[in-house]
């Protein structure tokens, strides 16, 4: 049986999410259908949306999944676009009540080929900006990566690592990190 898998987000515990919940409800009750909802206090910032991912996982061939705000479910073109796919995988149509956007619809599927356009461009744009950055850098007499340790240094920290001092705190007092002190000092036995 379809269901209505509703998502509502805010992203900081003083934030109501009434205004959300409410559009979901009353949108699941004018197609008759059972509501399963799923609510998090998150910023989009945040990785690991644990609610969004239950709520993906949830989904079954057939099921409408609704957001209030595409906002709500991703922060960036790209990101939309990759929820919006993995619905797609699962023949599941993706609902955003404010935004008018039902992929479900000729409009919508529409919409979501030009979702793939932008977000396509996007990571274009990401890619064309890296490189141009790098490329004036490496004029500039600069190549990237952080500066290499001045073998006075290297000594130094090889002295204190066989006098006992531990990683971690020769790390903290050069600035580096108990990784590199760690390669210094194989690097040291290996000369």
């Amino acid at each position: 049986m379809n269901r209505v898998i509703g998502y509502c987000r805010v992203s900081t515990g003083e934030q109501n999410l009434d205004m959300q919940e409410h559009a979901i409800e009353k949108y699941a009750d004018e197609k008759g259908l059972r509501l399963v909802m799923y609510v998090e206090k998150v910023s989009s910032r945040k990785n690991n949306r644990t609610e969004l991912n239950n709520a993906i996982k949830a989904t079954t061939e057939g099921d409408i999944f609704v957001v209030y705000k595409l906002d709500r479910l991703a922060r960036s073109t790209k990101e939309l676009y990759e929820l919006t796919e993995q619905l797609k995988e699962k023949k599941v149509d993706l609902v955003s009540i404010n935004d008018a956007f039902d992929t479900s619809t000729p409009t919508g599927k529409a919409m979501f080929g030009m979702l793939a356009v932008f977000a396509e461009f996007e990571r274009d744009i990401i890619q064309q900006r890296t490189k141009a950055g790098l490329d004036a850098a490496r004029k500039r007499g600069r190549i990237g990566g952080r500066p290499a340790i001045d073998q006075k240094v290297k000594n130094r920290v090889c002295t204190l690592f066989e006098i006992g001092e531990s990683a971690k705190d020769i790390a903290k007092e050069y600035g580096i990190g108990r990784a590199t002190v760690y390669k210094i000092i194989r690097e040291s036995k290996k000369q």
